[in-house]
């Protein structure tokens, strides 16, 4: 999730500045790594095509990158819904990295996975690290890592997705506010409490958002009304909303409160790490 999303107005290339910080979550989806003949399973089906599929072509850049035949079978269980704004083909595409790492014997800090995850997306570097940490740029350049936020949380998602180019035209139509700065969300993360966190939450995406899928500021209205929820903010472009909760029993009420309402909900927490590898 993003605990600070500033965004100004696209420049003479056509990308917008941002400046984000990024909070990994334990939340995530499942991908699993075999060796084998070279295969490839999402599950649900999301509708791409293989070659479409960001975790798929993560795997086809790091053979190239390493000169070697793609000699595994990939299979990616779904959680994380699409269109959220919560970076699941990205958490997927830096997860294929660090497994096929794992397996080939390549150091999980060569710099050279960074450089294959930076050519699949602005994001997929993150999730390689997770943690929390300062973007720039267009949300692709590291600034500086960060304390990783220790709290419970509520992710709340409308029906309806919101497709991200779509979400930054409607930006554009608004008009780009100034970009708020970053210190004070870090400051209060730097300082531990993650009330203070909570109340300095912002994402200028929110407005430009709620206007393709009103359903998000109902998303927002109901976790704010939750007891035991400090502050809650729009992940990304949405169409996700999170809230930042003082206990895991906060999160599961309101995750009963939201699903009541129809909304897809699940409780999680903050994770100080990036993918996780489990061996079989």
């Amino acid at each position: 999730v993003n605990l600070h999303l500033a965004v100004g107005g696209p420049g003479p290339d056509g990308y917008h500045p941002v400046q984000t910080v990024l909070q990994a979550l334990a939340f995530g989806d499942t991908v699993t790594i075999e060796p084998g003949e070279p295969t490839f399973h999402c599950s649900p089906d999301l509708g791409l095509t293989t070659d479409e599929n960001l975790a798929w072509r993560a795997a086809h850049a790091m053979a190239e990158a390493f000169e070697r035949a793609l000699d595994a079978a990939i299979t990616v269980e779904k959680r994380v819904p699409a269109g959220a704004g919560l970076g699941g083909a990205s958490a997927d595409a830096a997860a294929v990295i660090v497994g096929l790492a794992d397996l080939w014997g390549i150091d999980a800090r060569s710099e050279r996975l960074a450089e294959i995850a930076r050519t699949l997306g602005a994001d997929v570097p993150f999730f390689l690290e997770g943690g929390a940490a300062l973007y720039a740029g267009h949300g692709d350049v590291l600034v500086r890592r960060l304390p990783s936020l220790d709290a419970s949380i509520v992710l709340v998602k409308p029906a309806e997705p919101v497709a991200t180019a779509a979400a930054y035209a409607a930006f554009d139509d608004l008009g780009a506010p100034t970009m708020e700065p970053a210190e004070p969300l870090i400051a209060a993360l730097e300082s531990g409490g993650a009330r203070a966190v909570a109340t300095r939450l912002h994402n200028a995406m929110t407005a430009s958002s709620a206007r393709l899928v009103t359903a998000i500021a109902d998303a927002l209205a109901l976790v704010r009304a939750c007891p035991g929820v400090a502050g809650a903010a729009m992940a990304g472009s949405g169409s996700a909303v999170f809230g930042i909760c003082e206990g895991d029993a906060s999160a599961a009420e309101c995750v009963s409160r939201a699903e009541s309402e129809g909304f897809w909900a699940t409780a999680t927490r903050t994770h100080a790490g990036g993918c996780v590898i489990e061996r079989a």
